[in-house]
């Protein structure tokens, strides 16, 4: 199964370079980028195009990763949390036992 699952993502990966690569061949008339305060030099559109792809991607998953550790340090705190109460809970069960007794 892994294996087969590494083969897709080997076959997806060089379909994705294959569109990219077509992609580039069909968009190579020189654009000029105006942001905000500057103008880059012409460059072909699908530059421009897969690069602002790419920042994104960069983007999304640095964002994702930061969500992701948010999410982790949340779930360590709950844990000690949970340990802290159970610990707790097994001390009276005894206290309460030993008070029986």
């Amino acid at each position: 199964m892994g294996f087969l699952r590494k083969l897709l993502a080997l076959l997806i990966a060089v379909a994705m370079a294959g569109v990219g690569v077509l992609f580039a061949l069909q968009n190579a008339d020189p654009v000029p980028l105006d942001v905000l305060f500057m103008t880059l030099a012409p460059r072909s559109l699908a530059l421009w195009v897969l690069a602002a792809l790419a920042i994104g991607g960069v983007l999304g998953m640095l964002l994702t990763s930061l969500t992701a550790l948010r999410l982790r340090a949340r779930l360590m705190a709950t844990r000690r949390q949970v340990a802290s109460v159970q610990s707790e809970l097994d001390r009276l069960r005894t206290s309460a036992l030993a008070t029986r007794e």
